[in-house]
């Protein structure tokens, strides 16, 4: 009997960091798998699989871009972000910068594959952002750089406002005597805190790197509808870790999805197109317009290099840095608690696979050096005889037709 209890004791005290990885792995790896019990499903989540295959398809487009943009970014690093399931399952059930950078890129690819879906008119529930043409009874108006800026503050307040209503529920549920696991890790962070507390110095603002045409312009076109897409990355990737006991993988998981999430938002450019008869620029017209999406992912992998290691506040419902006198992570950076292998040597444990027989770089001083990439273990050097298309003419209408020439590359590859 007493054997048991201590086993029951153990089982209890054991962290559930891992289980809530594994069943979070299992998510990116196979999303359908979100929508396999929909019974247990509730709320959005639960209309998204049962009754909107459209936007489910999105979704998993947008996941399956970010593993896509994921292997580009690191192509040439020791870690290659493979997506081989054994070794990135693996990789995900720790807290690294790796599993951070993961998650961050895939919710920033849900973000931009529904966000460009409704721009495309390919999903019924949405299209184009025309909230400011809205206010002007739906037909474009002639605006500024400082009326620009106040409607996109507006629009902002309307979403304080959201927040401050969503505060107020949490405020309800905790005098109402509920649990804490009744509400989210991320809404537990800032139950004592009203949004915007703080006041305006040092708010972040996502228009500060719009560059704004000088003179009036006319607001039209069809801009992104990126909140549409922030607000079901979070409810698809977030659902699940929503009703779940606050630890640190939760809440490190929930940072990295919402730093990817805003990596989309906060790169919002404007578009413009001039009219006017000969060419001249007699109207411009411009509308918000997202960047391409290897432009957020590279922004992303310098937060992963610059990503801040954290552990669990006493309260265990925020975070805060390891190291002591080091500045606190803010909402745009990613944040890890695991340190990262050094992925030189196959370990089946950790999902490394090691950097043996991969291309390398002998005159790079970079992270794709021979030095670098093969751990200083060397390399090996070799010419191979490969065929190119070459003499390529364009025939009209419409036909490209190439030669096949033989090309002698060098290639170095670690021993």
């Amino acid at each position: 009997m007493r054997l048991f209890m201590v086993i029951a004791i153990l089982i209890f005290a054991m962290p559930m960091t891992g289980f809530g990885w594994a069943e979070g792995t299992n998510i990116l790896l196979d999303p359908n798998l979100m929508c396999k019990k929909t019974r247990r499903l509730r709320g959005k989540l639960a209309e998204i699989c049962r009754h909107d295959s459209a936007l489910l398809k999105e979704i998993i487009n947008g996941i399956n871009l970010g593993f896509r943009e994921c292997e580009f970014q690191f192509r040439n690093r020791r870690w290659n972000c493979t997506v081989l399931r054994k070794s990135m399952r693996k990789i995900l059930m720790r807290d690294s910068r790796e599993t951070g950078f993961v998650n961050a890129i895939t919710a920033a690819g849900v973000t931009y594959a529904v966000t460009k879906a409704c721009t495309m008119g390919q999903l019924v529930e949405c299209s184009c952002d025309k909230s400011h043409m809205r206010r002007n009874g739906g037909q474009p108006q002639m605006v500024n750089a400082a009326t620009a800026e106040a409607a996109l503050e507006r629009q902002q307040r309307q979403q304080f406002s959201l927040e401050e209503q969503q505060y107020q529920r949490r405020q309800r549920y905790l005098n109402n005597g509920s649990s804490l696991t009744d509400v989210s890790p991320l809404e537990r962070l800032g139950r004592n805190r009203k949004p915007g507390a703080g006041g305006k110095r040092g708010r972040r603002k996502f228009w500060d790197n719009i560059k704004f045409p000088q003179g009036e312009w006319e607001w039209g076109g069809c801009s992104d509808n990126v909140n549409f897409g922030l607000r079901h990355s979070r409810v698809f990737l977030d659902a699940k870790h929503r009703q779940r006991r606050s630890d640190l993988g939760t809440l490190v998981k929930l940072h990295n999805n919402n730093a990817g999430r805003l990596a989309i938002r906060d790169a919002m450019r404007l578009e413009c197109k001039c009219h006017g008869l000969s060419g001249s620029c007699t109207v411009k017209t411009c509308w918000l317009k997202m960047p391409p999406f290897r432009e957020v992912a590279a922004r992303l992998r310098e937060r992963y290099d610059s990503a801040r290691k954290v552990a669990l506040r006493n309260d265990g419902n925020s975070l805060m840095p390891e190291m002591p006198h080091t500045r606190q992570a803010n909402k745009y950076q990613l944040v890890f608690a695991d340190d990262s292998p050094d992925f030189c040597a196959p370990n089946p444990k950790t999902g490394a696979l090691g950097t043996q027989d991969r291309e390398c770089n002998a005159t790079s001083y970079g992270y794709d050096s021979c030095d670098h990439l093969c751990c200083s273990r060397g390399h090996k050097h070799r010419v191979v005889a490969e065929y190119t298309n070459c003499k390529c003419v364009f025939k009209w209408c419409c036909e490209v037709t190439c030669e096949k020439c033989l090309e002698h590359r060098e290639v170095n590859t670690c021993l």
